[in-house]
C-alpha cells in the first residue's frame, strides 16, 4: 500500500470517528435530559421508557433493509444519506410541542441508527483482519465520548442557550454538515480488497462483489453467528438500561445533583472509552495466537462487568468513593466485547454479505434493545431504578457469558472455512 493510500484510509477513519462521535452525542444525550423532558411534557417514568423504545424499534425494523442496501450499493453515499436523516429528524424532535408528536419524531431518529453495518463493512475493506479489532475499538471510542459530550451539552451548555431543544438544534445541524463531508470526502472501496488472500491485487483484478442471496443464507449456517446473535440479544439490555436510566437513578435514588453526576460519570465514561480500544487491541493480539482470542476477551468482559455492576449498585448510598471505584471497574470491562464481536462477524463471513450479517446481528440486538427501556421503566415503577438496573445487567451479562462459551467451540472451524473460500477465489482470478 502506498504512503498516500495509507494516509487516506486514516483520513476515512477520522471522518467516520467524527460521524460516530456526533451521532452518538445526538443519540445518547437524551439520557441526561430525562428530568427536563419529563417535566416539559408532564409524563411519568413509563412514558419516558416508551420514548426511547420507539427509536430503538424503528432502528430494529430497518436494519435488514440497510444491510441489504449497503451490500448492494455504494456504502459511502448511503452513509451520507444516513447522516442527513439524522440531522433532519433531530430538528423535527426539537420543533414539536406535544408528547404524542415527540414520541413520533423521536422514533423517527431511529431510521439512521441502523447505518453502522455499512460503516464497519467499508472499514473492513480498508484494513485487514489483524488490524480490524483495534480500528473498531478506536471508532467505538466515539460512543462513550459522545455520551460524555452529550452530558456536558445537556447539563452545562443547554441551560445557558435555551434548554434541551437548543441542544437538539445544534446536533441536528452537525448531522447535516457531516453528511456533506462523507458524500464528497469518502471513497468507496472494492469489497474484499483488504483480505490477506488478495494482497498485491488491484481493484480491477478483485472486481466488485455484490449482495448474494446464496451467501446471505450461508450466514445462518455458521454456528458462530448463532452464538453472536444470542449474545447480541442479551447484551444490549444492560447498555440501554444504563444509557436511559442511570442518570435518573443517580439523581432520584442516590441524591446526586448535576455537579455530582458530572463528577461521577465523566471519569467512568472516559474509562469506558478506553475499554473499547483495550478490547480491540487485546482481541487482535490474542487473535494472532488463537482464533478463539476475540471470544476469550469478550467472555472475560461480560463476566467481570456483571460482578462490578453488582458491587456498585449494592454499595451504600453514603459511600460515594467506593461506588465510583466499582463503576470505574465496570466501565473497564463492559465494552471489551464490542469491537471483538464486530471483528468476529467479519472473520467468518464473505465480503459481499458482511453488512447484511452485521445488520442481522443488530436487528436481533435491537429486538432486545427496543424492549429494554420499557421493561426497565416498568421495573423501576415497581422496585426502583437501582434494582431494575442491577437485575437487568447481571442476568443479561450472565447469559452472554454462556453464549460466548458456546462460540469457543465453533469459531475455529468457521474461520478456517472462510479463509479456505477466500483463497479459492483469489486462486481463480
Amino acid at each position: 500500500m502506498s504512503q498516500k493510500s495509507s494516509r487516506y484510509r486514516w483520513f476515512v477513519v477520522v471522518v467516520f470517528f467524527l460521524f460516530m462521535l456526533l451521532h452518538q452525542t445526538d443519540k445518547l444525550m437524551i439520557g441526561p435530559m430525562q428530568q427536563d423532558i419529563m417535566a416539559d411534557f408532564n409524563i411519568d417514568i413509563a412514558q419516558w421508557g416508551l420514548i426511547n423504545s420507539g427509536a430503538l424499534l424503528v432502528g430494529t425494523l430497518l436494519y435488514p433493509l440497510w444491510g441489504y442496501l449497503y451490500d448492494r450499493y455504494a456504502r459511502a453515499k448511503l452513509l451520507a444519506l444516513a447522516s442527513f436523516i439524522w440531522g433532519a429528524t433531530t430538528w423535527l424532535s426539537a420543533i414539536v410541542r406535544t408528547y404524542p408528536s415527540f414520541l413520533v419524531t423521536r422514533a423517527s431518529t431511529g431510521i439512521d441508527d441502523s447505518s453502522y453495518p455499512g460503516l464497519y463493512s467499508l472499514v473492513a475493506d480498508y484494513f485487514g483482519p489483524d488490524l480490524r479489532g483495534k480500528i473498531y475499538g478506536i471508532l467505538q471510542l466515539a460512543q462513550p465520548i459522545g455520551y460524555l459530550a452529550g452530558m456536558i451539552l445537556t447539563l452545562m451548555v443547554a441551560p445557558q442557550i435555551g434548554g434541551w431543544r437548543s441542544a437538539f438544534y445544534i446536533t441536528g445541524s452537525l448531522g447535516l454538515i457531516i453528511a456533506v463531508a462523507i458524500y464528497f470526502g469518502v471513497k468507496e472501496m472494492p469489497r474484499g480488497q483488504a483480505e490477506p488472500e488478495y494482497a498485491g491485487k488491484n481493484a480491477e483484478e478483485i472486481g466488485q462483489f455484490h449482495f448474494s442471496w446464496k451467501e446471505a443464507v450461508e450466514i445462518f449456517k455458521k454456528p458462530t453467528m448463532w452464538f453472536v446473535f444470542l449474545q447480541g440479544f442479551a447484551g444490549v439490555f444492560p447498555w440501554n438500561v444504563i444509557t436511559y436510566f442511570f442518570f435518573g437513578y443517580l439523581m432520584a435514588e442516590r441524591g446526586y445533583d448535576d455537579a455530582s453526576v458530572l463528577g461521577t460519570m465523566a471519569p467512568v465514561i472516559l474509562i469506558l472509552a478506553a475499554g473499547y480500544f483495550i478490547g480491540g487491541y487485546v482481541g487482535d493480539w490474542l487473535f494472532k495466537i488463537t482464533n478463539k482470542g476475540r471470544i476469550i476477551v469478550s467472555s472475560v468482559g461480560v463476566l467481570l462487568g456483571a460482578v462490578f455492576i453488582y458491587l456498585a449498585i449494592t454499595t451504600p448510598i453514603a459511600d460515594k468513593a467506593t461506588f465510583l471505584i466499582y463503576m470505574c471497574l465496570t466501565a473497564v470491562f463492559m465494552p471489551l466485547s464490542s469491537p471483538n464481536v464486530i471483528a468476529t462477524v467479519y472473520d467468518v463471513t464473505v465480503p459481499e454479505v458482511r453488512s447484511t450479517a452485521q445488520a442481522v446481528e443488530y436487528f436481533i440486538e435491537n429486538i432486545g434493545a427496543a424492549s429494554a427501556p420499557a421493561l426497565a421503566g416498568a421495573l423501576s415503577l415497581a422496585y426502583g431504578q437501582g434494582n431494575a438496573i442491577l437485575w437487568v445487567c447481571v442476568i443479561a451479562w450472565g447469559l452472554c457469558f454462556v453464549f460466548y462459551l458456546g462460540a469457543l467451540f465453533t469459531v475455529d472451524k468457521d474461520i478456517h472455512n472462510l479463509r479456505t473460500q477466500m483463497a479459492a477465489r483469489a486462486k481463480s482470478m
